[in-house]
């Protein structure tokens, strides 16, 4: 996938959802995946000429695993003149060592989502850019409807009201195998996931199993996609 491509797929969400209005003030969590090193470059590149001026700062919630170069992802931003910001934490040896989580996914999402928000309302921010795309989506209502029994997913804008934050998923429409395309073709610096638990998950499982209905039942992963859209889920905004 090319940039064109991709900031196509990142308007068509923005203006469906009416996710940036004018001089908003963005923060990006970059976890320096494939996926928020692209967000941060769609976005860069719709800056440009968007008609509603906004301004970006990335943000890195460091889980204090200490393994990784945050500076790849520091010379990332510098070349789009993005300021960026590291957040250190301890959240990684609260959950392996102390607490010993089993499942330690849920818990370290709710706190590295507490750090970025912290740190962005900081910074002036009052809104920010989560990165994740259409496989996201879909995995998140097979999990919910696996483990939870409810038709639900993640909303492409919510407004956290304890916060004054809105949450914004500008790459909703984006396919991950195009994320994956478009981090060979432009070389993102993508840094290694430091999570003992990567690859373990049931969200692993809830992306495997979505590719296995799909190579399955050809065109299964749109259909879900296009119910998801169309499933009046509880705190999804109008299109």
């Amino acid at each position: 996938m090319k940039l064109q491509q991709l900031l196509s797929y990142t308007r068509k969400a923005i203006d469906t959802y009416a996710m940036i209005e004018d001089n908003d003030k963005i923060a990006v969590g970059v976890s320096g995946g494939k996926d928020s090193l692209a967000l941060l470059q769609a976005l860069h590149g719709l800056q440009r000429f968007y008609p509603h001026p906004f301004s970006l700062t990335a943000i890195t919630v460091d889980l204090g695993f200490g393994i990784q170069d945050l500076d790849k992802i520091k010379n990332y931003c510098e070349g789009f003149q993005i300021p960026y910001y590291a957040v250190n934490t301890d959240i990684g040896n609260i959950i392996f060592n102390d607490r010993q989580e089993t499942n330690p996914c849920s818990l370290c999402a709710k706190m590295r989502k507490g750090a970025l928000n912290t740190k962005a309302k900081e910074l002036g921010c009052h809104k920010i850019a989560y990165a994740h795309h259409k496989d996201d989506i879909i995995e998140t209502m097979l999990l919910s409807l696996i483990f939870e029994g409810r038709f639900h997913s993640f909303s492409p804008k919510t407004y956290l009201d304890r916060m004054d934050l809105t949450v914004i998923r500008p790459m909703m429409f984006v396919n991950e195998k195009d994320v994956i395309g478009f981090q060979h073709l432009y070389q993102l610096p993508v840094l290694k996931n430091p999570c003992p638990a990567d690859g373990h998950t049931k969200r692993e499982y809830a992306k495997n199993l979505l590719k296995q209905l799909n190579h399955e039942h050809p065109g299964a992963k749109e259909r879900m996609f296009r119910a998801i859209l169309n499933g009046r889920i509880p705190g999804w905004p109008e299109q």
